[in-house]
């Protein structure tokens, strides 16, 4: 798997026309947003505060869904501020409850908005082995479960408003080059819960591994029913937020080490704004892009048979939750 570790460090502009220094302002300049609706979980702070913020900007009407309220609404503040035309609404989304991601669902349906864009952003890293709500293990609740229900409630609105308007419906999984690093073959589907043995990196790597093989999944489905909605996963690259509270005296060490691959706010949110809007992608679906160019994952996330295994394991998790 192939990083591009030059690329990455001079900021060299890949195939697309840009590369890890290219910011998310900088991806979708001169693009017209006004006629479409986003959703962004977790856009309260970090990079999903950012990709709020530019898809606002472009003029798309974003609904940020996020866990604490008044973080969102500063963050809904923050954007109005610099921008005050921007079409912002905040809606409740824990991801780490079924009950909860359900309300979201109903909450958003009731505004009787269209959608064309869901970003899957929200997630947990590295945290101490715990069960969510629902009794599941929390970064696999949260990364993918979470997002798996999410999206699923939300497709057929996805569809209708894809259908009506002729315009692409996009959805954009946020994952990490940290899928691959996971336990062995890939998830533990068996042992999902266990407290055993529970290593929260791999744990964190299978749950990034779940969001490619997701997208991997939805997009053959998609194609196969001819839906006009395209799925592709994205790594936002290292930068240093919130997501890393857990381990953040690690990753400080880790960061003087390796302190030209990091990158800010602006370029972390990148990646996904390109993903999300650029004209250049009608039509690319099924992909993994890290710096705004398209990657190859690991072998793992781009098996076929372990995509469509873990989507019947996600299903019957949801119905027992």
């Amino acid at each position: 798997m192939g990083i591009g570790m030059l690329s990455l460090i001079t900021g060299r502009a890949g195939p697309s026309g840009f590369g890890s220094a290219s910011t998310a302002e900088q991806v979708t300049q001169g693009i017209d947003a006004s006629n479409l609706t986003a959703i962004v979980t977790g856009g309260a702070k970090g990079i999903g505060l950012e990709t709020a913020r530019v898809l606002a900007l472009r003029g798309a009407h974003v609904v940020i869904g996020a866990r604490n309220l008044e973080d969102a609404n500063k963050g809904k503040q923050h954007i109005m501020n610099e921008n005050g035309a921007a079409r912002v609404t905040v809606l409740k989304l824990d991801l780490c409850s079924i009950k909860s991601i359900e309300e979201f669902a109903k909450s958003f349906n009731a505004l009787d908005l269209p959608l064309n864009i869901l970003i899957n952003n929200a997630g947990i890293m590295f945290c101490p082995f715990q069960l969510s709500k629902d009794g599941i293990e929390v970064q696999f609740a949260t990364n993918h479960l979470g997002h798996f229900h999410l999206t699923n409630l939300l497709l057929d609105k996805m569809k209708r408003t894809a259908k009506a308007t002729g315009i692409e419906g996009r959805i954009v999984n946020l994952s990490s080059i940290a899928h691959g690093l996971t336990p062995e073959g890939g998830i533990k589907f068996n042992r999902i819960n266990d407290k055993e043995g529970y290593n929260d990196k791999k744990a964190y790597g299978q749950s990034k591994l779940a969001n490619i093989l997701h997208a991997n999944e939805l997009s053959r489905r998609m194609k196969a029913e001819g839906a006009n909605i395209t799925v592709n996963s994205v790594h936002p690259g290292l930068i240093m937020t919130n997501l890393m509270k857990y381990s953040s005296i690690l990753m400080r060490i880790v960061k003087v080490f390796t302190i030209l691959a990091w990158k800010n706010v602006p370029q972390g949110a990148a990646t996904t704004c390109f993903v999300a809007l650029h004209p250049s992608l009608k039509g690319v679906t099924g992909k993994y892009f890290q710096d705004c160019n398209e990657y190859e994952p690991s072998k793992l996330a781009r098996n076929k048979v372990l995509a469509k295994e873990l989507w019947d394991f996600s299903n019957k998790l949801v119905r027992s939750a």
